[in-house]
């Protein structure tokens, strides 16, 4: 099955703080709570109408340790990753199943607002963009995606 594709692309805002935690062997891994939502007017009775998806992201390694540093409720946020569902046992013993987007090697988390805009103040341009603009392109580096692997240990 080389021809097939796994990966979803999300953009929406953090319905709450991410949560990080860390492994028994101190690895950090951060959960997202994306809300995705569309927008439609009514046919017939010409309302707006809403619908909320809410999806669940995680990270791991330095992604989630910047996650947790930076982001904030109310942010906007992109995440890509792939699709998982695992199955795991709630205290009652019952059989349950968490669908989420694990942001690892192939996926990436971009913070599209600034940490001020995510609590409603205006955005102000970061000085190390503000520098980055001044230079020339050929000067520009950019900053390497990091790469971690993803282990069966996510502690949520």
């Amino acid at each position: 099955m080389a021809n097939d594709l796994n990966l979803c692309q999300f953009i929406g805002r953090l319905g709450k703080d991410p949560e990080l935690r860390y492994s028994p062997q101190g690895k950090a891994f951060a959960e997202l709570s994306l809300a995705v939502g569309k927008t439609w007017k009514d046919p017939n009775t010409g309302e707006k109408r809403e619908h909320t998806e809410w999806v669940r992201a995680i990270l791991s390694g330095k992604l989630a340790e910047a996650a947790g540093k930076y982001l904030k409720k109310g942010g906007r946020v992109y995440v890509s990753g792939e699709l998982s569902t695992r199955k795991w046992q709630d205290q009652s013993g019952q059989t349950r199943y968490t669908t989420e987007i694990k942001v690892g090697m192939n996926g990436r988390m971009q913070m599209l607002d600034s940490p001020n805009q995510a609590q409603g103040q205006p955005r102000q341009q970061p000085q190390q963009q503000r520098n980055a603009q001044a230079r020339p392109a050929q000067q520009q580096q950019a900053m390497p995606d990091p790469v971690d692997d993803f282990d069966d240990d996510i502690p949520f």
